[in-house]
């Protein structure tokens, strides 16, 4: 790196390369007043504020060293007196414009000011606009903007929103939101970025938390999707303030809406804070239940710790000794961390007997992890998301990232702005298919038409690489006969993109320097889920596409660790890092570290989360532990799903709710929330990071790792970690991919990517790089042919249904429902349907209307939303009054045992008397079956 010296009031100071004189002045410890500059902005250096003018020798006019780079041998002063004149009064002049309140306590003109001595102003203030407080999340108080413009450059630049901009001319000026609207009417995500960035509290938290000050800081990470966000929980009275981007990897400061707002969670008057033991006078459990979390005493009592844990062990290991290994099951969770994740699938492996024991990766990226381990070897993802700025052309296909990961479509907007050419496929048009070099709208359920049709191209036109086939894989001729049926003019009728569209988006991915693919739950949910994804690992080995940053195949986790929880072994197949259970050498490995018989383990693969469904309803499933997972929400045909958890012998379940699981309990036990505990959790880019606990657990809740091992106990384990990082080291000796990793080094570096196999490692963002983790390092092609949907549309049943999750909210809602600005931003049930279908029935937006396939039916109102095909619906699966998923499909893929949730048929018509929600806040929240007019 070239270095240029430079003298900075006297000093000789060495600035890197591209540095400019503020950036270089901080380095050496040199403070210069700035408000318009922020660090870490891609557009940082506008020069509008004028408060770090640096005089320099030789030149006439003083200049704002933000925008000046140092030459060599540069004579430069920010503390002369002609520049510090200039610098308090540009700070004077600020100030006086500033109004004194609340919100304007803590900002960086009085802190700058106080700096450099600058007293009370002199100056009269301007007119003054009034406050514009419509935003649930955002109060905005332009009389303390000084226009550093600090808000446009985070919502233009860093998010790509687009929301913020400054209008008007001379006294005028001043920014805006969209076309001059209050901000609440405007088309702001609430990501925050606005906020973190203003230097003077013109745009704040809405409900004034920020105001108070914190006692800690508290370093951790983002709750929810699988971008791994670093953040700051900022806390008072062990309540959380406010939240704050931290500079991780995966975010650089960046937040969503979720990340920066849907803390509050954790402070609900309905958390769990007593264990609770249905009542023997209790209702009989049912499928098709109401509940009310403000009535938990009419089904529950309260219990001691001993008398809930005695209760809850001792049935599950009597329930065992009479019936077998196999009459037990555990679900644990993608929302735990990962010492958490191993502790419940070694508690089942040797505690239960089996393997029956899943989680939520069974529902969302099953049948994507099944096609990599056949198809690479590894599971895991080949490159960051943030190797998207590295690429020429980004393949998004059945993801929509900007809803599901935020932040990572932030990278993807920030690439394309740069140049790099993004196609989007998908049947639904998402927001980055507006910024997208192609949109491919193909019809639901052809994936491998349309991938086959591009291969087909990719082999006619002589652009696959032959080097990489012949040497890195096997195969291929299997594949290009495959293939060979497929071409772009016999699949266009069926996937609905015409046949050069095809070939042209195949020859941009195939001819690049560097093409990288990304895709979600649109590819995996489906009966074909492992089809699709081989064929996109097809196209990434037939290209070369794969091994080099800036290229290969990236699966979006979609919950915070369902990457780390896979990982630690919550699958019934494996053990951790994919370990196959059949396979006697690791069977041996893992008894040897456990400290117990190889013959104790179970050498078949145990059932996955449908399948336990099923064998309950057969009888051969008699006991259960759910630990942070809500299956009687998010399975398919959940009333299928609330049938067979009623129909169990003895159902415990760990959570901070009362949730729709937690309601057909025998025992349930208050659990931690993610802020009040600490461990490991691993993102999607297969880096571990830490999070740290801020808060204590409310009553006497208890933090999880604590509950697994009391649960041990009572089945018979000796166990007794004393710190979590017991757990952790232990992973390390049974994991070869994190067995460099220390607990030391997580607490010091924050985050580190694996495979780590040594200590001191730096980790490798990128893999497969030279060879594949399968036999012969070689990675397999596996043709695919097109396999239909499981249900398709008839005239009875003549909508597609497609489901998934909304921006605001997270999973099945149980945290974000309860987050006060997460619920007042999106508070009702609805389904987006076309507004040409929805004006077909004679509705209008806002309208209830009743949805309706073969296994259930829910009511909700009719959002007109463009983005979905005519002819199919929309609905995420987060509103308990509005179930969604009784309507779907469990269906199977044969590979990943992954149900179909992404394709079912359904009717739709006007009318219907959707549930009424009550209120999180103490009013009554009820659940379970709309009720339907006759």
């Amino acid at each position: 790196m070239n270095t240029v010296n430079f003298e900075l009031n006297g000093r000789t100071v060495t600035a890197q390369e591209g540095e400019n004189l503020l950036e270089a002045a901080a380095r050496a410890g040199i403070a210069i007043p700035h408000l318009c500059y922020k660090p870490g902005f891609s557009a940082a250096e506008v020069g509008n504020c004028r408060a770090c003018v640096v005089e320099i020798d030789g030149e006439r006019v003083l200049a704002p060293s933000c925008c000046r780079r140092p030459t060599s041998g540069m004579k430069v002063s920010s503390d002369s007196a002609r520049a510090l004149a200039a610098q308090r009064m540009v700070l004077e002049l600020l100030q006086s414009d500033l109004p004194e309140r609340d919100y304007t306590r803590h900002n960086e003109v009085d802190e700058w000011s106080a700096r450099l001595g600058v007293g009370k102003p002199r100056f009269a203030p301007r007119a003054q606009p009034r406050p514009d407080l419509s935003h649930p999340a955002i109060a905005v108080n332009l009389d303390a903007c000084i226009q550093c413009t600090r808000c446009v450059r985070a919502c233009r630049d860093e998010q790509v929103n687009g929301v913020i901009g400054l209008a008007y001319r001379g006294a005028h000026e001043a920014i805006v939101f969209d076309m001059d609207d209050p901000m609440g009417a405007s088309t702001c995500v609430a990501c925050g970025e606005c906020v973190q960035a203003c230097p003077t509290g013109a745009l704040a938290p809405a409900r004034g938390a920020a105001l108070q000050e914190p006692e800690r800081a508290v370093d951790s990470v983002c709750p929810y999707c699988g971008v791994g966000c670093q953040l700051t929980y900022h806390v008072r009275d062990n309540r959380i303030q406010f939240v704050e981007g931290r500079d991780g990897p995966a975010n650089h400061g960046r937040l969503c809406v979720k990340g920066r707002y849907g803390f509050d969670y954790a402070h609900h008057p309905q958390r769990l804070t007593t264990p609770l033991i249905r009542r023997a006078d209790a209702p009989p459990k049912r499928g098709d239940f109401s509940m009310d979390p403000e009535r938990v005493f009419d089904v529950f009592r309260e219990a001691t710790w001993n008398e809930a844990l005695d209760l809850a062990g001792g049935k599950l290991a009597a329930i065992r000794d009479a019936h077998g290994r196999k009459a037990l099951a555990g679900f644990g969770s993608a929302k735990g961390s990962n010492e958490e994740a191993y502790l419940f699938q070694k508690l089942v492996r040797t505690g239960f007997g089996s393997n029956n024991v899943d989680h939520c990766t069974r529902l969302c990226h099953a049948s994507s992890v099944a096609a990599l381990l056949e198809g690479i070897g590894s599971g895991a993802v080949s490159n960051p998301v943030m190797d998207v700025m590295k690429a020429e052309v980004v393949v998004v296909i059945g993801a929509n990232p900007t809803v599901n990961h935020p932040v990572a479509a932030t990278w993807i907007k920030n690439a394309v702005a740069a140049g790099t050419k993004l196609i989007v496929c998908d049947p639904r048009r998402s927001e980055l298919a507006g910024q997208a070099h192609r949109y491919l709208q193909f019809k639901p359920d052809t994936d491998v038409a349309l991938l086959n049709a591009m291969m087909h191209t990719i082999v006619e036109e002589g652009l696959v690489d032959r080097g990489f086939i012949d040497s890195r894989t096997i195969g291929y001729e299997d594949l290009e006969r495959n293939v060979a049926g497929y071409s772009p003019e016999q699949m266009a009728p069926i996937c609905g993109i015409e046949a050069a569209t095809i070939r042209e988006v195949a020859r941009l991915y195939a001819s690049s320097k560097g093409s990288m693919i990304l895709w979600g739950m649109g590819v995996s949910q489906h009966v074909h889920g492992t089809d699709n994804a081989r064929c996109l690992i097809a196209l990434a080995l037939m290209t070369g596409q794969i091994g080099r940053p800036g290229t290969g195949l990236h699966p979006l986790r979609g919950q915070n660790n369902v990457q780390g929880a896979s990982d630690a072994g919550l699958i019934p197949m494996m053990y951790p890092d994919y370990q196959r259970v059949s396979d006697p050498a690791a069977r041996a490995r893992f008894a040897a570290v456990w400290n117990i018989d190889s013959a104790q383990l179970d050498d078949q693969p145990g059932l996955t989360v449908v399948e336990i469904m099923d064998a309950i309803k057969a009888g051969s499933v008699r006991g259960m532990y759910i630990m942070g997972e809500n299956p009687a929400m998010s399975d398919p045909d959940a009333n299928h799903a609330r049938e067979s958890l009623a129909a169990l012998d003895h159902l415990v379940v760990q959570d901070i709710f009362l949730t729709e699981t937690a309601y057909l309990a025998d025992v349930i036990l208050p659990a931690s929330a993610f802020p009040e505990k600490t461990g490991s959790f691993t993102n999607t880019d297969r880096m571990v990071q830490l999070g740290r606990q801020a808060l204590d657990p409310p009553g006497a809740a208890r933090q999880d790792l604590w509950i697994i091992q009391e649960i041990a106990r009572r089945v018979g384990l000796g166990w007794n970690y004393g710190h979590v990082s017991e757990v952790f080291d232990e992973m390390r000796r049974t994991m070869p991919s994190i067995a460099g990793i220390t607990w030391d080094r997580l607490e010091r570096e924050h985050a580190v990517t694996y495979p780590c196999p040594a200590e001191g490692d730096p980790g490798q963002a990128v893999v497969f790089t030279d060879h594949f983790p399968r036999e012969g390092g070689r990675a397999r092609f596996v043709p695919a042919d097109i396999i239909p949907a499981n249900e398709r549309p008839d005239a009875d049943y003549p909508l597609v249904l497609i489901t998934g999750r909304q921006l605001e909210h997270w999973h099945t809602g149980s945290m974000t429902r309860r987050a006060t600005v997460l619920d007042a931003l999106e508070p009702d049930p609805v389904a987006l349907v076309h507004p040409l279908d929805l004006a077909e029935l004679g509705g209008q937006p806002g309208d209830a209307i009743t949805i309706e396939s073969r296994r259930g039916r829910v009511v909700l109102y009719a959002r007109a939303d463009d983005s979905s095909p005519r002819g199919a619906v929309f609905v995420p699966f987060c509103y308990y009054e509005a179930a969604i998923n009784k309507l779907t499909n469990p269906a199977l893929d044969p590979y990943g045992k992954i149900p179909e949730f992404k394709y079912c048929a359904i009717r739709v018509r006007l009318g219907g008397t959707v549930e009424a929600p009550g209120s999180f806040g103490g009013g009554r929240l009820l659940q379970g079956v709309a009720q339907l007019p006759t």
